[in-house]
């Protein structure tokens, strides 16, 4: 191709392709050297994660209009990267049939969303619907269909009727049955009445 021998009208078509070209490839050019820091700073300060803290938080369960449990945290950290909720002064509820079958307080929790597993850790006190009271260090709940288990200085306490002390206890789904394990010690009252 002889510069010489185009039209005018194809001068200007090369010469306005030209043009676009080089503008292009300038801004292309540029982008990158504007971002390649901005992206190696990105990758090196985990830019995908997020973290929120918040005063109040309150998680809950609920499929179909039926509650299966909340947890309130006085104060809490969210990590995104491993969807977990680290709550502290914590208070927990817990339902089978619309009502509060179990309550619990802990000074700790957290809150999986991937494995959907709660944990209470830290002076954990819970109270069962029909009375009896426990105390733990540590408690695992996992879902609705698996035992929870707390674990750690574990007291049982119904009343006047039972006092007993353990290393770990695991309560049925439904609540109402739960097994000690570990150096255990009960004392069952009669009711003198």
């Amino acid at each position: 191709m002889n510069w010489q021998n185009l039209t005018k009208k194809k001068r200007v078509y090369v010469i306005t392709a030209l043009v676009v070209v080089g503008i292009l490839a300038w801004a292309f050019i540029t982008a990158g050297v504007i971002t390649h820091d901005f992206k190696k700073h990105m990758a090196s300060n985990n830019a995908d994660r997020q973290q929120a803290v918040v005063n109040g938080v309150i998680l809950t369960e609920t499929k179909n209009e039926v509650k299966y449990w909340e947890i309130y945290g006085e104060t809490g950290q969210w990590d995104s990267n491993n969807g977990v909720a680290q709550l502290n002064k914590v208070i927990a509820n817990f339902y089978k049939d619309n009502e509060v079958s179990m309550s619990l307080t802990s000074s700790k929790g957290t809150y999986n969303s991937q494995k959907r597993d709660i944990i209470l850790y830290s002076d954990t006190f819970i109270a069962l619907k029909d009375g009896i009271t426990l105390k733990a260090d540590k408690l695992h709940w996992i879902d609705s269909r698996s035992p929870i288990v707390a674990e750690g200085h574990v007291k049982i306490q119904k009343g006047k009727e039972l006092l007993s002390t353990a290393d770990k206890i695991t309560i049925s789904p439904n609540y109402d049955k739960f097994t000690i394990s570990g150096n255990t010690v009960s004392k069952i009252y009669e009711d003198k009445k």
